[in-house]
């Protein structure tokens, strides 16, 4: 396996990595309460499948006004300024693409044609790496030596509801900067023509290391290190900037992976500016968008879209993280088939162990991160948007876990060298008699 990183950290430049903060875990766990699985067992029996009430959080130990969650670079006036006027006009700042092909300060940059044939070489079937609902991707490398992925809208779908995602997705990614987000490089509006250029990760999507399709199977410890990630990107976007995202689509197959297996959150064609608290406002009121599987039921019910809606599918998504399966399994008998209805109905019934994904280890450290998941994806996946915590709370709990998960598989490791040690030492000593 690629070797681990230690921490995540989200306020500084990128690529630069500071120590985790530290948590008290006795205070930001999910096990200080008396007996959750059977207070979750009596509170929630009957409700549908796949909507469970969590247990009430105790008091937990607050980041308050810690930088972990906030951008990890600070954005230029340019930049800033750009997405203001781009807000206003849906066409961002005119800016020669010259400037970002020469590794100048690029604010929001508009492409031409010919840059983007040129740099993918009138897009080279070579080239593409990607098809999706969007349109095709390509591997491209701009003259400053930036490897890019280049996002072309398939002409023969496009229509006035993709015209919407593209003006989102751009409007979206020129206001955010954060290590665990894809960044934004530019894009192109002309004619029938719509293209994005953001950064470009190599290792894939979160999915597909679930699937294996790369060889390797993600251990616990790296799974979490995504999960981690993942509820920093939200964070952000809900918290710390100056008017909060609502992502809309979180799911594995948006989570693209570097090679240290650090997480980056994509796709923001569904995203939506989150209700301005400010106003009194406590949801946006919208046709429902986003993935089967990961769908809050609430905002399904009442077309009321809140950050508790990502919440909801972070919740989703960390079943599957457990499990490996995905969120919607036709493959497999009726009972099965939703897999947070299936995994969180075991762990009620207190046979957790059941549903880890049979690729990981039965460690005691695994078993024990396995428990405390899934109660914290019992919280998101609660019916009701009120009972569900907020992404950084998410990120505060996760945290402990992986504090806890890192100490006990240390504890074991040690026991382990030291039983080989006196096995060695005794058959040792049997040879010399």
């Amino acid at each position: 396996m690629t070797s681990r990183r230690s921490s995540s950290d989200h306020r500084t430049t990128p690529g630069h990595v500071s120590p985790a903060p530290s948590y008290a875990s006795s205070q930001l766990t999910t096990s200080s309460r008396p007996n959750p699985v059977t207070a979750a067992a009596k509170s929630f029996a009957g409700i549908f499948s796949g909507c469970f009430s969590p247990p009430e959080s105790g008091n937990s130990k607050s980041l308050g006004d810690s930088e972990e969650f906030k951008s990890s670079s600070t954005v230029s006036n340019a930049s800033r300024a750009g997405s203001q006027r781009g807000r206003g006009s849906n066409r961002g700042i005119s800016i020669s693409s010259y400037n970002l092909i020469q590794g100048k300060e690029p604010g929001i940059v508009k492409f031409t044609m010919e840059e983007i044939f040129q740099v993918t070489r009138n897009f080279s079937p070579s080239f593409k790496i990607g098809q999706g609902g969007f349109g095709a991707v390509y591997k491209a490398k701009l003259l400053n030596g930036t490897v890019v992925a280049v996002k072309r809208a398939k002409k023969s779908v496009y229509e006035k509801h993709l015209g919407v995602e593209f003006q989102s997705e751009i409007q979206t990614l020129s206001r955010v900067e954060h290590l665990n987000l894809v960044k934004f490089y530019g894009y192109l509006e002309q004619g029938d023509e719509r293209i994005v250029v953001v950064e470009y990760v190599p290792n894939g999507t979160l999915r597909e290391h679930l699937d294996c399709i790369h060889g390797n199977i993600l251990d616990l410890a790296s799974r979490l290190d995504v999960a981690i990630d993942v509820a920093h990107a939200i964070t952000y976007l809900h918290m710390y900037i100056d008017h909060p995202i609502i992502h809309r689509d979180i799911k594995s197959s948006n989570i693209l992976l570097t090679e240290n297996f650090r997480a980056k959150v994509a796709d923001f064609g569904f995203a939506r500016q989150a209700p301005d608290s400010d106003s009194g406002m406590t949801h946006v009121s919208t046709q429902v968008k986003g993935t089967a599987g990961y769908l809050d039921p609430e905002y399904l019910k009442t077309y009321q879209l809140t950050e508790k809606s990502d919440v909801y599918s972070f919740g989703v998504l960390l079943v599957e993280l457990v499990t490996g399966r995905r969120p919607i399994e036709p493959k497999f008998e009726l009972r099965e088939r939703i897999t947070a209805k299936w995994a969180m109905k075991r762990f009620i019934e207190g046979d957790a162990i059941s549903v880890l994904d049979p690729r990981l280890d039965q460690t005691a450290a695994n078993t024990l991160a396995l428990e405390k998941i899934l109660e914290l994806s019992l919280q998101c996946l609660a019916p009701r948007r009120q009972s569900r915590p907020n992404m950084k709370r998410c990120a505060e709990i996760l945290w402990a876990i992986r504090k806890d998960h890192r100490e006990l598989s240390a504890s074991n490791f040690r026991s382990l060298s030291t039983t080989s040690q006196r096995s060695t030492s005794i058959k040792d000593s049997e040879g010399i008699k």
